[in-house]
Order: structure tokens, then C-alpha cells, then sequence
């Protein structure tokens, strides 16, 4: 059977279990483009250039796999000591009962189930739209499944500065939950935003953020997805920046059968900044891949591509990471980097590392490495009475270090180690059980 033909049948069996949402107005003209771009591409197969390091195939299925819940015990929530305005979905449904009022100074909170009905909303002009840009010169057809029959998200709008972050919370409850959320941000000229995202979501999530930061606007993204080891999910990211905008996005993975996360990110105003970090530790049966596609569109414009993989017991990681300078976006500065360290001979790192400049003023690098943990210092901190559980845990962390200093919050920093920390912990002691 041809390609085009299998992804079509993938995509009718699909799209079989997901009813067409209620809408009217601009969110349904912008649903039915998003059906119309799905339709012409199906759904990715292994043989498609940037599957061929990930099988779709659990994602393609019509239904979720079944992914039973983890117990984390004594161990806090994420961000729980950070004052925050807290907003929970469980299985992909918003929970007003767990969430906090979501009146704020300088921000306006609305859902995408409440706000897509009327005939004119600010978010009309960002929902579906980034993603449409960045299906060339890659296909995603993810997001467009996600943009067409997205349940429910979030609109949010920063005139000003945000008082205390935004935390999404994503609970896990039904061990056979397919959550679909879109959020739509829109930080204006100046405002500053930190939005915080965290939990497991579903048995299978998939989820897009589009992202528009206005001139000289700020916004931080710091993600942590883990602990239910046995879920699945596709996520994208996609952002445009103006002049002298900045944006900054870490995610940590920790456990999770199948992670697939993409950022597309445009920087479309001169002197405009895009960092994007991970740090991923995965044990066993983990596969994580971190798809990045930066543009540089405009003069004088920063980007940074830093990602950590630690992987053990026959561990996969992926990344596949682009620059891309257009002509005219002299100055540039595009930096990309992405190691791992293998702590047995089973795992493996698959790496895709590219430029395409079409600028001469420039100064752009890529590297990609892979090793072994050092034998040396592991063995200089052994002869010092370090445990050698401790002291590998503390060579795991010096290597995650590059990719957790791009959180510019020092408590949110410390918390995101501590939870690094207590996952080697917990893995030291399940190895020596």
C-alpha cells in the first residue's frame, strides 16, 4: 500500500473517534482550516523524514493506550512553594473547583470553550495561525489535529506585568484519558509573563501553545512532564517574536513512554531573543524527542538551543534541532547544542543537528555529543568517601547544569533540581533493590 495511502487510513480511523467540536463564529472557520490542512497531509508514518527517529504509530491510534497512574508519594507538587495562580485540567477538563480565580492584574484569562462562540476575539488572529505558518517546511500534523478538535485551553492576554506566574496543572485521573488543549498567549508591547505547566495530563496528551510576544515584551515558559511513566504525548510549541522581544522556554522530562515535543519559533523584530533548554533523564522503556525549528527573520536577532538527555537500561533520546537565517537577518547569533550521557551501553542518542543560512554576517555553531559518564571523576569523588550512587547523581547534575541555568528564576531553578535529585534517588534505589 502506497505512503499517502496508509496515512490517509491512519487518519480516517482516527478522526473516526474524535467528534467535531461545538462552535461558531471564528473558532469554527478556524477549526475547518485546521481540518482542511490535516486532510491534505494525514498523519506523520516512520518513513517521513522527521518520524523516522520516532514511531508515531501510538499516537496515530484511534484510541489511547492504557497508562496506569503513579503514586509520587511524599514528594511535593511541582512548584509548590512558588506563589502562583494555580489553573487545573484533569484528563484535559477544566476543573473550576481546583483552580483559583482567575482574575489578575495585567492579564486577561479566558477558556477557548467560552470565548470561540463570539464574532470578534483578539485570540482570533493567533489561534490556529502560528501553527499554520509552521506546518512549512515541515509538516506537523499533530498540531493541526490539535487546532481542529482541541476540547478546551486557555486565551490569555498580558497588558502589563503579571503580578505572580500562571501555573497549569495537568492531572491525571482515567488510565485511558486522550486529552486535547490548545492555549493561545498574547504578551503586548512591554508586558512580561511566566506561565508554568506541570503534571502528566493523560494517558495520551496532545497539546499546542502558540505564543505571540509583541516589541519589547517578555515571557517565560518553564514546563515539567513526568512521573507517570507508562503516558504518551505530542506537544507543540510555536511562538513569534517582535523587535527586541524575548522569550525563554525549559522543559523537564522525567519518565514517559513516548515524549514528542516541538518548538517552531519565528523572531520577526530586530534584536528579538528565543532560548530554548531541556533537560530529559529516562530510564528503560523511555523515548524522548525534542524537535526545534528556530527562524531568524530579522537583523541582530539572539537564539540559544540547549539540550540535556541522561539515559540508562536501554533508554532512547531524540533530538532534531534547526537554525534557519534568512536573507537580510545579518547579525545573527544562533547557537544549538545537544549531548547526552549514556550511563549503560543500551541506551542511545539520535541526533539531527542543522543550519541553512542565507546571510554572510552571521555567527551561528551546532554541536552534538555523546558519552559515557567520566570514569575519573567518578573515581576522584569515590576516593573523597562519596558514595558511588552520590557521586554519579552529582556528575548527572553538572551535566544537566548548562540547560537549567536558562531559568532565569533562581526558585523555580532550586525546585527543578530537587526534583532532578529526587528522581536519581529513586532510580539509585530501585537499582539496588
Amino acid at each position: 500500500m502506497a505512503l499517502a495511502s496508509v496515512k490517509e487510513t491512519a487518519l480516517a480511523a482516527r478522526l473516526a473517534c474524535l467528534p467535531m467540536q461545538d462552535g461558531a463564529g471564528w473558532l469554527a472557520v478556524a477549526r475547518t482550516q485546521a481540518l482542511a490542512r490535516l486532510t491534505a497531509m494525514g498523519l506523520p508514518a516512520k518513513r517521513d523524514e522527521y518520524w523516522r527517529y520516532t514511531d508515531p504509530a501510538t499516537l496515530n491510534a484511534p484510541e489511547a493506550a492504557p497508562a496506569a497512574r503513579f503514586d509520587p508519594g511524599d514528594e511535593a507538587p511541582a512548584f509548590d512553594g512558588i506563589d502562583r495562580l494555580k489553573i487545573v485540567f484533569v484528563d484535559g477538563v477544566f476543573d473550576a473547583g481546583a483552580s483559583d480565580d482567575l482574575a489578575m492584574a495585567g492579564v486577561e484569562i479566558e477558556r477557548l470553550s467560552r470565548a470561540g462562540s463570539v464574532d470578534i476575539h483578539w485570540a482570533q488572529g493567533l489561534y490556529g495561525v502560528l501553527e499554520a505558518r509552521g506546518q512549512s517546511p515541515v509538516q506537523r500534523p499533530f498540531a493541526a489535529l490539535n487546532t481542529a478538535y482541541a476540547t478546551d485551553g486557555l486565551l490569555i492576554r498580558v497588558t502589563g506585568q503579571a503580578a505572580r506566574p500562571i501555573a497549569l496543572i495537568y492531572v491525571h485521573k482515567s488510565e485511558t484519558s486522550d486529552a486535547i488543549l490548545h492555549h493561545c498567549i498574547k504578551v503586548e508591547a512591554g508586558a512580561e509573563l511566566t506561565l508554568l505547566e506541570s503534571g502528566p495530563a493523560a494517558a495520551r496528551f496532545t497539546k499546542v501553545v502558540e505564543v505571540e510576544v509583541a516589541d519589547g515584551g517578555r515571557f517565560h515558559h518553564i514546563r515539567v512532564q513526568g512521573r507517570d511513566h507508562e503516558r504518551r504525548a505530542a506537544t507543540h510549541l510555536f511562538a513569534r517574536l517582535g523587535a527586541d522581544a524575548l522569550f525563554k522556554s525549559f522543559t523537564l522530562t522525567a519518565n514517559g513512554r513516548l515524549t514528542r515535543n516541538e518548538a517552531v519559533i519565528e523572531l520577526t523584530g530586530r534584536d528579538a531573543r528565543a532560548h530554548v533548554a531541556g533537560a530529559a533523564v529516562g530510564d528503560g522503556d523511555f523515548h524522548h524527542d525534542d524537535t526545534v525549528f528556530v527562524t531568524h527573520a530579522a537583523e541582530a536577532c539572539e537564539s540559544r538551543q540547549v539540550f540535556k538527555k541522561v539515559l540508562k537500561n536501554g533508554a532512547t533520546g531524540v533530538f532534531q534541532g534547526k537554525i534557519l537565517v534568512k536573507p537580510g537577518a545579518q547579525k545573527t547569533d544562533g547557537y544549538q547544542i545537544s549531548q547526552s550521557l549514556l550511563l549503560d551501553e543500551d541506551s542511545q542518542f539520535l541526533a539531527k543537528p542543522e543550519l541553512e543560512i542565507y546571510a554572510d554576517d552571521v555567527k551561528c555553531s551546532h554541536g552534538s555529543t555523546s558519552g559515557a559518564i567520566d570514569e575519573t571523576a567518578l573515581f576522584y569523588l569515590q576516593s573523597r568517601g562519596v558514595p558511588r550512587a552520590a557521586a554519579q547523581a552529582l556528575l548527572v547534575l553538572a551535566f544537566l547544569a548548562e540547560a537549567i541555568d536558562e531559568v532565569e528564576d533562581e526558585a523555580i531553578a532550586e525546585d527543578i533540581r530537587g526534583r532532578l535529585e529526587g528522581w536519581l534517588a529513586r532510580h539509585a534505589a530501585k537499582a539496588q533493590a
